[in-house]
């Protein structure tokens, strides 16, 4: 299964960690979050890592070449931040088949399995990693309501009034049916291509998709004291609060 990783954003919110580098090159406990993100791709079984670069995109290739641990890696450039579905599309011509989304501002130490897991039973269309969070919080995120059966039934981007507190967490499964959903996606309030309005339009044509909820933790690195919180759980150190550690998945900046 071959692994996209979305890594264009900017990061101007990890400043000064992000002037003379992009957000994924960023280290965490002594190595960039990328390398964190294609250990674990390719422990779930990734034979190819589908890259999209874009912030000082040159940094990233020549630290990464065009490979990893022997698995090959294919660069796509996203020349303008205009959201996560913008930026799936830049890959499409490399992808066939069910394929993983990671983005490549997280760290996660959770049961990213299970989602492989579900999506090769072809009972659904896609799967994600799914996670409670306080319902005061919730407007933050892409938030997820589902049916009885773990169905997601909508996505909803940052709403005003949630309908669950259950949000997406960065890590998805997705057939090559996502590409022609992101083509149909028009632009949001934020003048973006959003990922959630993409699924939605897959849910609105009858598809169905999967919630996995999350078995341990995982931190965006949006902010300095983010990447610090991550460190701090990779390493054994003090435990942090979930609110310190987990933060909103806002898309790539």
């Amino acid at each position: 299964m071959k692994a996209v990783v979305l890594a264009a954003g900017e990061g101007t919110r990890l400043r000064p960690l992000t002037e003379d580098k992009p957000k994924g090159m960023v280290e965490v406990a002594g190595k960039p979050i990328l390398t964190h993100c294609f250990e674990q791709l390719i422990e779930l079984g990734a034979d190819e890592l589908l890259v999209v670069v874009g912030y000082k995109k040159q940094v990233i290739i020549n630290h990464f070449e065009d490979e990893f641990e022997g698995v090959p890696i294919t660069y796509a450039h996203q020349r303008d931040q205009k959201g996560l579905a913008h930026a799936l599309l830049t890959v499409e011509e490399h992808i066939d088949d069910d394929f993983m989304l990671m983005l490549g501002d997280n760290i996660f130490q959770a049961n990213l399995r299970d989602v492989i897991n579900r999506q090769r039973e072809e009972r659904a269309d896609a799967a994600f990693l799914v996670e409670e969070v306080p319902w005061e919080e919730a407007s933050r995120y892409g938030v997820c309501d589902t049916n009885k059966y773990g169905e997601i039934e909508e996505v909803v981007e940052k709403p005003d009034d949630p309908p669950s507190n259950l949000v997406m967490t960065g890590f998805y499964t997705f057939t090559p049916a996502i590409f022609h959903a992101c083509h149909l996606v028009q632009p949001s309030n934020r003048d973006e291509y959003e990922i959630s309005d993409a699924i939605d339009l897959l849910l609105h044509s009858g598809r169905t998709i999967d919630a996995i909820r999350m078995d341990g933790w995982r931190t965006d690195i949006g902010y300095p004291e983010d990447r610090d919180a991550a460190e701090k759980r990779l390493t054994g150190g003090a435990e942090v609060d979930d609110d310190e550690a987990v933060q909103a998945v806002d898309g790539a900046e």
